[in-house]
């Protein structure tokens, strides 16, 4: 097996406590993680793209809730994929407004803060 990563190589590498690791497994959302002989995790390079897109889906303000959605269509293989790509496009969505919101919010202190150089409000 080709790059197999033990639990604490595999935290490291995708940034998340062993804690966190083991209950995203209890919750369905790293599946199929396999043991050695001892019965260790053995994490895969494929676990820790699978892993970096969960994190990438929470960074941007995914719902638990959505990405196990996700994860559970993604377990059931290729016949989801359309299923997929439509929670992927609601979460583009919700993430544009966001980023809109975002800027607009930015906006107003950038031009309360051009005020306060200027030295007009007190």
């Amino acid at each position: 097996m080709a790059n197999v990563m033990n639990m604490k190589k595999f935290s490291e590498r995708a940034g998340l406590s062993a804690h966190t690791l083991r209950y995203y497994e209890k919750i369905g959302l790293l599946n199929n993680v396999q043991r050695n002989i001892s019965g260790h995790r053995d994490y895969t390079s494929r676990d820790l793209d699978w892993i970096n897109f969960v994190i990438r889906l929470k960074d941007t303000g995914m719902p638990l809730s959505n990405i196990l959605e996700y994860a559970k269509l993604r377990a059931l293989g290729s016949d989801t994929v359309k299923e997929r790509q439509k929670l992927l496009e609601q979460h583009r969505e919700c993430l544009k407004s966001h980023i809109e919101l975002q800027q607009n919010h930015l906006a107003a202190l950038e031009d309360k803060i051009g005020l306060y150089e200027l030295n007009k409000v007190s």
